[in-house]
C-alpha cells in the first residue's frame, strides 16, 4: 500500500477508535462500541502490515498468527472473574513492547537528522521509562488480583522518598543520556530503576484500590504506546495511545472520586498514607451466629422487602442464576426485591451488572450504591452474597483501616442481614469485617451456588 493509502486508512481507524470510546461510554451502545473498535483495529493492522515500508512480512504474519492463536485460546477460556487480572497482564505486554521498541530504536535510529537527534533520544528514554514502569506495575497488579501477592500495601521505610529519588535520578540520567548523544550506561540504569519503581508504585497500594490501579495502568500503557508511536513514526499508534492514555486517566479520576480517594495519592503509590493502615489485621472481633439455608428461606418467606448485595464470591460460584430464580419467585409472591451494586471496589469493578444481566435479572431493580443506601433501614432482609469489603462498616468507623473513607453499602442498617461466605477469612483488603459479628447478622457458610440452590428448593415447597 502507498503512503497515501496508509495515511487514509489510519485516519479511518482513528475515527473508528473515537466512535468506539463514545459507544463504550453508555450501556445501550456498548456493543456497537466494541464493533467499532474491532473494525478500527482490523483496518489499522491491515494498513500497517501491507505498507510499502514494512519489512520482514513473513515473520510479522507468523508472529501475528501465534499471538492471535494464544489470544483466542485465552479469551475463550477466561472466566468473568479473571477478566480484571487478564487486563492487568495484557497491560504488562504493552509496557514490555514499549521497552523493546525503545531499545530497538536506540540501536537502529534510522534516518534521524542532526537537528532531531535530541528529540529522538528523549522519545527513546521516555518510552523505555514509561514502558518499564507499566510492565512491572502491571505484573504486581496481576499478582494482587489473583491472590499470588498479598493485597496489603507494601510499607517500606521512607517509601515516598524512594519514589522521589527514583524520579530525580531518572531525570539526571536523561540529561546524561541526551548530553552524551546516547549512553548505554544511562539507558540500562534507568531501565532498572523504572522496573523497580513500577513494582514499588503498585505494591504500595492496597488491594481495595486495585480497580483504580488497573485503570491507571491502562493509562500508562496508552502513553507507552504513544511513545512507541513517536519512535516508530506511526501516527495511528500515537493517536491510539493518546486516546487510551487520556481515557484511562479520566476513568481513574472518576473511580477515585467514587471511592473517596485522592487521585494524586493513588497514582503516587498511596502517597499520604502511613503504615498504620496496614496494621489492621484479620482477627475476629466478637462471636458470630450461623444459620442453615432452610432458616434463610423462612426469613425470606416472612419478608416484605429484600435487598441483595452480590460480590466476588457470587461470581466465582456462578450463583447469579439461582439468585435470579429466587428473585423472580419472591417478586411473584409480592416481595420487593432489589439489588445493591457497589460501583468500583473489589476484584470485579462493574462486572456485577453484567453477571446479573446474563441471568435475566430485570435491570430496573439493579441499583447503584448511591441509589439504594438510604433504603437499608426500611429493609427486612439483606442477602450479602460473596461480598466483603464493599459492605464493611470499618470504612466509616476505623480511620486506620486500609478501606477508611471508601463508600460502602450500609447493609448493617437493615433489620436482618444474611452473609453468604465460604469461611470467616478476611476480604480482599486483608481486614476483618465487624458486620459479621453484629446482633442482626447471621452467617451462612458454604459454596454460594449450592447454598442458594437449597434456599430456592425450600422456597418452592
Amino acid at each position: 500500500m502507498s503512503h497515501g493509502l496508509v495515511t487514509a486508512a489510519y485516519i479511518v481507524a482513528a475515527v473508528l477508535f473515537i466512535l468506539s470510546l463514545a459507544g463504550l461510554s453508555k450501556q445501550e451502545s456498548a456493543k456497537n462500541g466494541v464493533y467499532y473498535g474491532i473494525a478500527g483495529m482490523a483496518i489499522a493492522l491491515f494498513a500497517t502490515i501491507f505498507s510499502e515500508n514494512t519489512a520482514g512480512l513473513g515473520w510479522v504474519i507468523i508472529a501475528m498468527a501465534i499471538g492471535g492463536a494464544v489470544g483466542i485460546y485465552k479469551a475463550k477460556k477466561v472466566e468473568m472473574t479473571e477478566m480484571p487480572e487478564l487486563i492487568a497482564l495484557l497491560h504488562s505486554f504493552v509496557g514490555l513492547a514499549a521497552v523493546f521498541v525503545g531499545y530497538n530504536s536506540f540501536i537502529e535510529p534510522g534516518d534521524v537528522s542532526s537537528d532531531m537527534e535530541t528529540i529522538h533520544l528523549i522519545e527513546v528514554f521516555l518510552g523505555v521509562f514509561i514502558g518499564a514502569i507499566t510492565f512491572t506495575g502491571s505484573i504486581v497488579a496481576f499478582g494482587k488480583l489473583n491472590g499470588k501477592f498479598s493485597s496489603k500495601p507494601l510499607q517500606l521505610p521512607f517509601k515516598h522518598m524512594l519514589n522521589l529519588a527514583a524520579l530525580v535520578v531518572s531525570f539526571i540520567l536523561l540529561l546524561i543520556f541526551v548530553g552524551a548523544h546516547g549512553s548505554w550506561f544511562a539507558l540500562i540504569v534507568m531501565t532498572a530503576i523504572a522496573l523497580a519503581f513500577g513494582w514499588h508504585l503498585v505494591a504500595s497500594i492496597g488491594g481495595a484500590d486495585m480497580p483504580v490501579v488497573v485503570s491507571m495502568l491502562n493509562s500508562y500503557s496508552g502513553w507507552a504506546a504513544a511513545a512507541a508511536g513517536f519512535m516508530l513514526g506511526n501516527d495511528l499508534l500515537i493517536v491510539t495511545g493518546a486516546l487510551v492514555g487520556s481515557s484511562g486517566a479520566i476513568l481513574s479520576y472518576i473511580m477515585c472520586k467514587a471511592m473517596n480517594r485522592s487521585f494524586i495519592s493513588v497514582i503516587a503509590g498511596g502517597f499520604g498514607t502511613d503504615g498504620s493502615s496496614a496494621a489492621s489485621g484479620g482477627e475476629e472481633t466478637g462471636e458470630y451466629r450461623e444459620v442453615k439455608p432452610a432458616e434463610v428461606a423462612e426469613m425470606l418467606k416472612g419478608a416484605n422487602s429484600v435487598i441483595i448485595t452480590p460480590g466476588y464470591g457470587m461470581a466465582v460460584a456462578q450463583a447469579q442464576y439461582p439468585v435470579a430464580e429466587i428473585t423472580d419467585l419472591l417478586r411473584k409472591q409480592g416481595v420487593e426485591v432489589r439489588f445493591g451494586i457497589h460501583p468500583v471496589a473489589g476484584r470485579l469493578p462493574g462486572h456485577m451488572n453484567v453477571l446479573l444481566a446474563e441471568a435475566k435479572v430485570p435491570y430496573d431493580i439493579v441499583l447503584e450504591m448511591d441509589e439504594i443506601n438510604d433504603d437499608f433501614p426500611e429493609t427486612d432482609v439483606v442477602l450479602v452474597i460473596g461480598a466483603n469489603d464493599t459492605v464493611n462498616p470499618a470504612a466509616q468507623t476505623d480511620p486506620n483501616s486500609p478501606i477508611a473513607g471508601m463508600p460502602v453499602l450500609e447493609v448493617w442498617k437493615a433489620k436482618e442481614v444474611v452473609v453468604f461466605k465460604r469461611s470467616m477469612n478476611t476480604g480482599y483488603a486483608g481486614v476483618q469485617n465487624p458486620l459479621f459479628f453484629n446482633e442482626n447478622t447471621v452467617m451462612c457458610f458454604g459454596d454460594a451456588k449450592a447454598t442458594i440452590d437449597e434456599i430456592l428448593a425450600d422456597l418452592k415447597k
